[in-house]
């Protein structure tokens, strides 16, 4: 199948690459930097070197490339993820989730590819009824800032992605990434966070977090590029977990001394209501509907002994 993958050079787009390349398909690696061509290459993908807010530029790349499928990987979000920077941050990640949405989708149908496949996040279910949730619980709409608007920006995504007749779209609702050139790499922000003891469990640590290994979300992507009928999936592992049982795990994997527990009050005003949020009333994330109709089961079943395996 011949494969466009805007964001090839992300992480997940560079895991994609040579999965994709592996099992037959010729891939179109479509990044920004022309610098990162020769990389796209060695990997066994054609570069396609534009802006995805250029509309034009991504419609006649997606068009040469003769696409029969499109997916989707493009985030614009930075290394270090400070609760107090997260407005501006997320605020270039929604355009993309948008406007490069909107770009990518039409370039597709313009080039008569039949399937789109595109990132989307598994951590914006209301926080309500039980504390595990498949992709029928309505979203939170009325999260706290910054994140209301990400979470319209990924109602518009899917909707934009599911929603169009003229392709196959599916949207896939990955959990929070661990495993090399994620935040919670052993390298990553959140690790030195943790380190630093800058990253403590806030209140009861009621929270329920799902993660996926970066290597089994690449796999779960390619599960829905090649079957799989048009929807929403919840790529997470197999045990959403609660902050207080998965935190004192990660910092052990990542050589650092047991989190501190700080009261809510405290963290709202240094965090902010967000950050509360999440590490209290977060609701995890079901993956039997991609199990089931994708094929795909997660390699790190769980973060329990994904942590170990890839952050120590």
């Amino acid at each position: 199948m011949k494969v466009f993958l805007a964001g090839a050079t992300g992480v997940i787009g560079r895991r994609l690459v040579p999965l994709l390349v592996e099992r037959g398909h010729e891939v179109t690696g479509m990044t920004r930097s022309e610098e990162k061509a020769p990389a796209l290459r060695e990997a066994g993908a054609t570069p396609a070197v534009c802006d995805v807010f250029d509309a034009e530029a991504v419609r006649a790349a997606v068009a040469r490339s003769e696409a029969e499928a499109v997916i989707h990987q493009l985030t614009d979000l930075p290394q270090e993820l400070k609760p107090r920077q997260l407005e501006r941050a997320y605020a270039a990640n929604d355009r993309i989730r948008r406007e490069g949405t909107r770009n990518l989708v039409e370039a597709a149908a313009a080039a008569g590819a039949r399937r789109v496949v595109a990132q989307s996040i598994a951590f914006v279910y209301a926080p309500s009824g039980p504390t595990v949730v498949d992709e029928e619980h309505p979203l939170y709409e009325d999260a706290p800032p910054p994140f209301t608007d990400s979470v319209a920006a990924v109602e518009e995504l899917e909707r934009a992605v599911t929603g169009d007749r003229r392709f196959e779209g599916l949207a896939l609702r990955y959990g929070f990434f661990y495993g090399s050139g994620s935040a919670y790499a052993g390298d990553g922000y959140v690790a030195g966070e943790v380190r630093r003891r800058r990253f403590p469990q806030i209140g009861h640590g009621d929270g329920v977090f799902s993660f996926i290994h970066v290597d089994d979300a690449a796999a779960a992507t390619v599960a829905a590029l090649e079957g799989g009928d048009p929807g929403i999936y919840n790529v997470v592992d197999d045990e959403p977990a609660p902050m207080r049982e998965w935190l004192p795990v990660y910092a052990d994997a990542v050589g650092a001394k047991r989190p501190m527990r700080v009261p809510k009050l405290i963290a709202r005003l240094v965090a902010g209501s967000y950050a509360v949020m999440l590490a209290t009333e977060l609701r995890g994330a079901s993956n039997d509907r991609a199990k089931r109709e994708l094929g795909w089961h997660p390699r790190h079943a769980s973060w329990r002994t994904g942590f170990r395996e890839a952050l120590g």
